[in-house]
C-alpha cells in the first residue's frame, strides 16, 4: 500500500483517539476548576510523548502480540484494522452509543490478521479480552472504595489537591496504557521499533488537537448522562481508573481509559447513593462495548480478506 496512504491514517487515527479519548480523560474532573481544560490537554500532550520514552510494553502488544504485522500485506491489513475501528466507532456514536477506541482497535487487528491469513495469538487475543472486560468493574469497585475513604478522611475539603493527584495519575497511565494504540499504529505503518521521541511528539500533538475538538462532547457523555456527578464522583474515579490502568500497562495489557473512568463513576456513585447513577445509560454505553470489538473484527476480516483474495 502506498507509504502515503499509511501515514495518513496513521494521523488520523491519533486526531480521532484524541477526539475520543482526550475529552472523556478531562471530562471526570470538569465540576472542579483546579485542571483547567487547557492545562489538562497540555499536560496530555506531554505525558502521550514522554511517557513511551520510557515503556512501549502496550504498544508492543498491539503490534506483535495479537497478530505478525511484519509479514506481506501486514501494513494493508493494519490500515484495514484501523479503518474498520473507527467505522464501528463512528457509526456507534451517530446512534448515541460511545464506545471504546481501544476495544475497537483490538478487533479490528485481530479481525484483519485472520482475514489477511497473519499469525494470531488466541491466547493473546483472550488475554487482552478479559483484562479489557475487567477494567470498568475494577476502576469501579476501587472508585467505591476510594470515594468512602475521601468522604471519611476529608469530607469535600482537600479535593483540589486529590484532584492533581488523580489527574496526573491518569495521565501518566494513559500515556503507559490506552494511548499506545496510537504509537502502535505508527509503529506498523512506518515500520519503526521503539519510541524514537520526534514520532511519540507528532502523536502527542495529533491528540491534542483531537481532544481540543471533541472536549465538549465527551465531556457532557462522561460528566452527566452516566452519573449526576459531583467533585466527589470525578476525582475519585481519577484515583481508580489511574491505578486499574497503571497496573494493567505493567503487564503489557492494554485496556480503555474511558471504560475504567467510566466505571470509576458508577462505583463512586454507587457509594454516595446509588440513586446518582443513571443506570439506563450505563447499560446502552455497555451494550456499544459489548458490539464494539466483535463488529470490528468482523468488518476488518472481511476487507482483509476480500482484499488479500484479488
Amino acid at each position: 500500500m502506498d507509504f502515503a496512504v499509511l501515514v495518513a491514517v496513521a494521523c488520523l487515527f491519533a486526531l480521532v483517539t484524541g477526539m475520543n479519548d482526550g475529552g472523556a480523560l478531562l471530562a471526570t474532573g470538569l465540576k472542579l476548576p483546579t485542571v483547567r481544560p487547557a492545562t489538562g490537554i497540555l499536560a496530555l500532550v506531554v505525558m502521550v510523548a514522554l511517557v513511551p520514552l520510557a515503556t512501549q510494553a502496550v504498544a508492543r502488544t498491539f503490534v506483535h502480540r495479537l497478530a505478525t504485522f511484519d509479514e506481506p500485506g501486514g501494513r494493508t491489513a493494519m490500515t484495514v484494522a484501523v479503518l474498520s475501528a473507527l467505522t464501528v466507532v463512528t457509526v456507534l456514536s451517530a446512534k448515541g452509543r460511545p464506545t471504546s477506541l481501544t476495544l475497537a482497535v483490538v478487533g479490528g487487528l485481530t479481525g484483519a490478521g485472520l482475514g489477511w491469513g497473519l499469525p494470531v495469538s488466541a491466547g493473546a487475543v483472550a488475554l487482552v479480552l478479559a483484562f479489557g472486560l475487567a477494567a470498568p468493574f475494577v476502576g469501579g469497585l476501587v472508585a467505591w472504595g476510594v470515594a468512602l475513604l475521601l468522604v471519611r478522611w476529608s469530607g469535600t475539603r482537600g479535593l483540589g489537591r486529590w484532584h492533581w493527584a488523580g489527574f496526573l495519575l491518569q495521565t501518566v497511565a494513559y500515556a503507559a496504557n490506552d494511548g499506545q494504540k496510537m504509537l502502535a499504529v505508527f509503529m506498523i505503518a512506518l515500520g519503526f521499533s521503539g519510541a524514537p521521541l520526534p514520532y511519540t511528539s507528532l502523536v502527542a500533538v495529533l491528540f491534542g488537537l483531537g481532544a481540543l475538538y471533541g472536549l465538549p462532547r465527551a465531556g457532557r457523555t462522561l460528566g452527566q448522562e452516566i452519573i449526576a456527578s459531583r467533585p466527589l464522583h470525578g476525582v475519585s474515579a481519577e484515583l481508580a481508573s489511574g491505578t486499574a490502568v497503571i497496573a494493567c500497562a505493567l503487564l503489557g495489557m492494554p485496556v480503555s481509559m474511558t471504560q475504567s473512568v467510566a466505571g470509576g463513576l458508577i462505583g463512586a456513585g454507587v457509594a454516595t447513593g446509588g440513586g446518582r447513577v443513571r443506570w439506563y445509560a450505563a447499560v446502552k454505553i455497555v451494550v456499544a462495548w459489548l458490539l464494539t470489538l466483535p463488529a470490528s473484527a468482523l468488518l476488518a476480516a472481511g476487507v482483509a480478506f476480500i482484499l488479500s483474495s484479488t
